[in-house]
């Protein structure tokens, strides 16, 4: 067989493959979107049915109906936002202090955040709730982006990241009589910025998605964040339901 037709069925099958991949993958989102518009008493009884009828729009006419749900999204936009940009310029500080800079114990504290990746969030909300009510930061901004400024992945991360740019890069600035945060700035800022891109993303998303923390600190609808307002909203539609 021609080897160039050989490797064009073999594309085919790999575009093949990874289509059926693609779909599998999708499926649950496909899932969770059809039964957006399912009735709530339905998903009660079963959600394995999600192509058959009944079919509804009180789902979302409900969540557009509530008028915070935009006050919602704002929150959880500008607590994403700036918990993120937190995060990348401490993690970048950090690393770049364990990376670059000597000082003593340097081992021992890096080995000290790393231990934070070995501690679930979930352990620490109790200590952590009674010491933001006793800051006065519940149902706050603060007290929604504070804990996730705590990040030992993107310390890590950064670390990693910025042992591996060449050190003659930095001293050629410092011969240059660049100060160490310019060159920081300037020289070792740019080279970072696929890890910074990865962190941002992954900080995100995550903060973005938390639903845990927005309900152990906000208990008042106007600071709640989409994930919990959502959820509020799903719980007293379910609740006027069962009464009905």
């Amino acid at each position: 067989m021609n080897p160039l037709l050989r490797r064009g069925w073999f594309d085919r099958l790999l575009m093949a493959g990874l289509c059926l991949l693609a779909l599998a993958w999708m499926l649950p989102l496909l899932w969770v979107l059809a039964l957006s518009f399912k009735p709530n008493e339905f998903l009660m009884a079963r959600t394995d049915v999600f192509l058959a009828p009944p079919y509804t729009l009180d789902n979302y006419l409900d969540i557009l109906g509530t008028s915070a749900v935009f006050r919602w999204l704002g929150n959880s936009a500008l607590v994403a936002l700036l918990q993120t940009a937190g995060v990348l310029v401490l993690s970048s500080l950090a690393g770049y202090g364990f990376a670059r800079c000597e000082f003593p114990g340097r081992r021992w504290l890096f080995a000290f955040v790393l231990f934070g990746l070995a501690v679930p969030a979930q352990s620490v909300f109790i200590p952590l709730h009674h010491q933001f009510t006793s800051w006065g930061l519940q149902n706050t901004h603060a007290g929604l982006i504070l804990p996730g400024l705590a990040a030992p992945f993107g310390v890590y991360l950064m670390t990693q990241y910025f042992k591996a740019i060449p050190l003659e890069l930095e001293e050629a600035a410092l011969l240059d009589n660049a100060s160490r945060l310019k060159t920081f700035v300037r020289v070792i800022l740019p080279l970072s910025l696929p890890a910074q891109a990865t962190l941002g993303i992954f900080t995100f998303l995550a903060c973005w998605n938390d639903y845990l923390w927005p309900l152990v600190i906000a208990t008042q609808p106007e600071m709640y964040t989409l994930t919990r307002g959502l959820a509020s909203t799903w719980i007293v539609s379910g609740a006027l339901g069962e009464r009905g």
